[in-house]
């Protein structure tokens, strides 16, 4: 069954129940609107702005959007990009999208002209839906892909090498084009972080979509009465995966535009959500504000909120353990996933097992994992690193085209090759140790940044920290970490160097810098940046003491 059969049937069964909300904390406004038939109903309200849709407007939305693609000849396979930051409109379009039978082509929201014209050009877009926020950058490179391609704009004061996609679909029908789709017929196209230089295009079928929703379902309990909190951007599999589980149950979700602790717990609060997937910065942010006063719980209705989970990164056993201060009432789950994997849940922690807090869990609903040595052989030893392989209806259809680098992470099996090193407990649940690419070889041995970063959050006064190799003439490779402090605190280099002496010899940071800890939109830390900024202080320094 399609993905779209869903949004149908929510239509059917709960056609003027709440699907979606939108809240803009930056924008005031003292209306609540409510887009019903494309007419506004404004009881008082004073708040954030605040937006919402039905079950039956937002399938008819999406139908709109998928006529005037088919009215504009895009059909099966044709790919359609979508350049625009969180809001109500994002969903349908994609949904709109599907309808037809073509490629949704999610844009991420950070890139520059040059890497959106490479993406567009990577994935074969023949459509491309961009928002206000995107108006200069598209018109950068406007000559150059507007050649046989459409460029539909979201957003008041429509530029000239665009057409108003607001417009257009008021005068396309609002009934379901009836195309037939089937689980194995292709369905969207994602980005991997491109960390390590342009992007790969990730190619995944209708299958995928749906078997993430139902892993998301089973694995957090979705009802219809629960209300998801969405905060990470929709462009990446992690929030628009997690959200398929609302889908699957008809319930409510609310796209909230912030993520300041202040802004997290009012929107818990007013709209009553049950269910919040929080990136690591997020969560400490949040405690930080309750540890100093800023934020008392008290001001808040938050007894509803059942379960909380975090995915996208390691995630420090410590901010577990305080989390559980304030909330002692809370689930708490971990996700670990890759776009590769159609994003959370091919691992999971499981509600049920918090007491394994550190650990990404086990293999999720349908799916399999292993560890393997470098010849791709399975270890199943306890404590033995390795890479962690994983296999499902999730896996990827390929690198769209590009053979060489499909065959480089799949076998002809399906098993997909992270490129995350992982090792087993004594009870079989699975650790991250680090990236392949970023394990630290310093005078023959081999450090885990992950391993490091996880012992100084132990520390107080360290809010974020990144581990990384920096060049040694002697050693090869030494540790450096930078360490992010919260605020209020006071800690210098040799605090650090101090708390660091627990650790073994070989595995402290050889060079600590007081730094904020760079992330990017899904809460990666960007250590290719660390790299090189530091990289080239090292060298400096190396350079000097030759002088």
């Amino acid at each position: 069954m399609p993905i779209t059969a869903l949004l149908e049937q929510n239509c059917k069964l709960y056609p003027e129940e709440t699907a979606l909300v939108e809240l803009n904390p930056a924008k005031s406004d003292d209306r609540r609107i409510t887009w019903r038939d494309y007419d506004l109903v404004e009881p008082a309200n004073v708040g954030p702005y605040r937006r919402e849709i039905t079950w039956r407007v937002f399938n008819e939305k999406a139908n709109r959007f998928a006529n005037l693609l088919i009215e504009r000849g895009i059909k099966k396979d044709d790919k359609v990009g979508i350049l625009m930051m969180n809001c109500l409109e994002w969903l349908p379009i994609y949904f709109g999208i599907l309808k037809t039978g073509a490629i949704a082509v999610p844009f991420n929201f950070r890139y520059t002209a040059d890497e959106i014209e490479y993406c567009v050009n990577k994935a074969d877009c023949d459509v491309l839906v961009f928002g206000v926020e995107f108006i200069g950058r598209i018109e950068e490179i406007a000559d150059r892909i507007s050649h046989n391609r459409l460029l539909f704009y979201y957003g008041e004061a429509c530029p000239r090498f665009a057409e108003d996609y607001v417009l257009l679909t008021s005068n396309c029908s609002s009934r379901d084009p009836r195309i037939l789709i089937t689980d194995e017929d292709n369905a969207a196209i994602y980005f991997s972080s491109g960390t390590t230089g342009f992007p790969k295009a990730i190619l995944h079928n209708h299958e995928s979509l749906m078997h993430s929703a139902r892993v998301e379902q089973k694995h957090h309990g979705q009802t219809h009465n629960d209300v998801f909190l969405c905060i990470p951007p929709l462009y990446h599999t992690g929030a628009k995966m997690h959200w398929f589980g609302s889908l699957l149950s008809g319930s409510k979700a609310v796209i909230l535009k912030g993520t300041k602790p202040k802004d997290v717990l009012e929107a818990v609060s007013r709209e009553h959500c049950t269910i919040v997937w929080l990136l690591v910065p997020w969560a400490q942010d949040i405690l930080d504000a309750l540890d100093s006063g800023a934020l008392s719980m008290d001001n808040y209705e938050l007894k509803q909120w059942r379960l909380m989970h975090i995915g996208a990164q390691p995630v420090p056993r410590s901010l577990i353990r305080h989390w559980k201060d304030y909330f002692p009432n809370h689930q708490y789950d971990t996700n670990y996933g890759l776009s590769e994997s159609i994003g959370p849940g091919c691992v999971h922690l499981g509600v049920e097992n918090i007491d394994k807090v550190g650990a990404i869990g086990v293999p999720g609903y349908g799916w399999k994992a292993k560890i393997v040595d470098e010849q791709r052989n399975e270890i199943t030893g306890v404590d033995e690193v390795g890479e962690l392989a994983v296999f499902g209806p999730g896996v990827m259809t390929c690198y769209y085209k590009d053979p060489i680098a499909t065959a480089e992470v799949m076998d002809k099996e399906g098993w997909l090759y992270t490129g995350d090193m992982a090792k087993y407990d004594a009870d079989g649940f699975i650790y991250l140790v680090d990236r392949k690419k970023d394990v630290i070889i310093s005078g023959g041995e081999n450090i885990y940044p992950v391993q490091i970063e996880d012992f100084l959050h132990n520390f107080e006064p360290v809010k974020d920290v990144a581990v990384i190799g920096l060049h040694d003439s002697r050693l090869g490779e030494k540790t450096a970490a930078i360490v992010e402090i919260k605020e209020g605190y006071t800690c210098t280099k040799e605090d650090i160097e101090r708390f660091c002496l627990k650790l073994p010899r070989y595995k402290r940071p050889r060079e600590i810098f007081l730094e904020p800890v760079p992330r990017n939109a899904t809460g990666k830390i960007e250590k290719p940046k660390l790299r090189e900024k530091y990289g080239a202080l090292n060298l400096v320094a190396a350079e000097n003491q030759i002088d």
